[in-house]
Formats: structure tokens, C-alpha cells, sequence
């Protein structure tokens, strides 16, 4: 699988990056038996439509995985809609979306139509259920239940590697996304031994007090080295924290973070891509 950032600054659009989203791709065969890239965005923030387009063309786009309905993580679903919807040279139809149970209403209140705008034609809304796991191609993608002031989930992706073994054969990877969360069980979970833990660190420790909204660098580090449950769990193979403000400077979070976890470790950026 390959993790692509459209865009990574928290709560915002910042000067150097859209708000959260993420491209995920994996390579799987068809019902012939010919191979394709397959898509899944995570999350469509302020700005990530547009970047977007730097990286995937939206007839490409097999879904959308939405973390929960704050404005940063799915406005830009209105510039989906319309792309899809009026495009010159044709409709796109509608591409599977996944996401908190709200996301058609909040989708509603952000475009200011009534209710009798279902976007069907855009989108094919799907409400996510912790522990039951959908397929995009060769990926399996399971939702977790995240600790934040809404609706919201991280999704764990297991799919095949970028890279064929000496076998010709791509052995299975993982990759872990945590949306908006504080610790928790579930999230804990989730992250368990994965190959590449996503994890937004928007608090800062000694700064950000409130509890059950955010993790900060120290936090994500605890989840990565899978100390931060009831019970010790493997930790994963590279952690990489985003969902960072434009206010705080990413070298804080990543200090924090190396407190706790000891393996690699990077914050996201706009363009970096990531191979498992």
C-alpha cells in the first residue's frame, strides 16, 4: 500500500497545506485477473479537494472515508459533489463513502440545501459500524471507535505491500489512521502492531489540558509503542503524526512523541508519500 498526504494541518487550511486528507492505494487484480490501483481517500478537509486533483484523478476515486463530521475533516465534500455531479464531460456517478451516521445531514448543513438533497448521484453513504470491515479492491478497512466530542472513527487498512517478494507474491501490510481521538480502548485496538500508525497530534503536553478530544505528541507516542491500553500491545512499525495547527511547530509534538516511542518517526507534510 501507498500513503500519499493531500493535506495534514489541523483544524485548518494552513500556508503550506490543505486540511486532513489522505490518498491510501493498494495494487489488486480484477475479475480478470488484471491488476489495477485501487483508491480510498481518508478524510476531505478544507483545501483537499483541490490538492486533490494533484495526485488522483476523481473518476479513479473507488471510495471516501470520512473520520467524523467536523468541518475540517469533510467540507470539501461540496467541491466532490460538484465535480462528480457537473462535470463537462460527463457524470461520474456516485463512489462509496463511509462515515459517521450524520455525514448526509452535516453534508446538507455545509452546502445549505434542504434535505431533500440525498447527493445520491455523488455518493453512495455508507454509515460505519466499529469492527465490521467493508472491502475497496484488495484493501480490508475496518472503522474503530474513536474518543472525540462527536461521531468519529479511526480505520485500520490491511492490503497488499508496494513492494513483490522474491515469490512474486505481495505480502499483506497495514496501516492504521486515528481521525480526531484522545486514547482509547478501541483506538488502542486499532493500532495494535500495525505498519504504519497516522496519528494527529493537535494538543501539545502542558498546553492543551481538555481531555476526550485530541492526542498530543507524547499520547500518539504511547499508542505507537503500544503502551497506552490496559494491556501491552505490539507496537507499530513507524509512526507519523499529523493533524498539527499551524500554530505549533511540528519539532514540539515530535519531541513529545520520541519520549514514549522509539522507532521511526516523522510528521506529515503536504506531497510525502509513504510505501508499506
Amino acid at each position: 500500500m501507498k500513503l500519499t498526504v493531500i493535506g495534514c494541518t489541523g483544524s485548518m487550511s494552513g500556508p503550506a497545506s490543505a486540511a486532513s486528507s489522505y490518498l491510501v492505494q493498494a495494487t489488486g487484480a480484477d475479475e480478470a485477473g488484471e491488476e489495477l490501483i485501487y483508491s480510498v481517500v481518508l478524510d476531505l478537509g478544507p483545501g483537499a479537494m483541490g490538492q486533490m486533483l494533484r495526485y488522483l484523478d476523481p473518476a479513479d476515486l473507488d471510495a471516501l472515508v470520512i473520520s467524523h463530521c467536523h468541518a475540517d475533516h469533510m467540507v470539501d465534500m461540496v467541491g466532490m459533489h460538484v465535480y462528480r455531479r457537473w462535470r463537462p464531460t460527463g457524470a461520474l456517478g456516485p463512489v462509496l463513502t463511509v462515515g459517521p451516521g450524520e455525514l448526509l445531514h452535516r453534508l446538507n448543513g455545509v452546502d445549505g440545501t434542504p434535505e431533500t438533497e440525498t447527493y445520491a448521484t455523488e455518493f453512495d453513504f455508507r454509515t460505519a459500524v466499529p469492527g465490521e470491515s467493508f472491502q475497496v479492491g484488495p484493501m480490508t478497512i475496518t472503522p474503530y471507535a474513536a474518543l472525540h466530542p462527536v461521531e468519529a472513527y479511526g480505520y485500520r487498512i490491511e492490503g497488499p505491500s508496494e513492494q513483490v517478494g522474491p515469490d512474486g507474491r505481495r505480502r499483506q501490510v497495514s496501516l492504521a489512521f486515528t481521525g480526531d481521538t484522545d486514547l482509547c480502548e478501541s483506538i488502542c485496538e486499532m493500532a495494535d502492531g500495525v505498519d504504519l500508525l497516522l496519528a494527529e497530534a493537535a494538543f501539545v503536553e502542558g498546553r492543551d489540558t481538555v481531555r476526550g478530544m485530541h492526542l498530543t505528541g507524547k499520547r500518539a507516542g504511547q499508542l505507537a509503542a503500544g503502551t497506552a491500553g490496559k494491556a501491552p500491545r505490539r507496537p507499530v512499525g513507524q509512526l507519523v503524526l499529523t493533524h498539527i495547527q499551524p500554530w505549533t511547530e511540528h519539532r514540539i509534538p515530535l519531541r513529545n512523541a520520541a519520549l514514549a516511542y522509539e522507532g521511526p518517526l516523522e510528521a506529515a507534510t503536504a506531497g510525502a508519500t509513504w510505501e508499506i
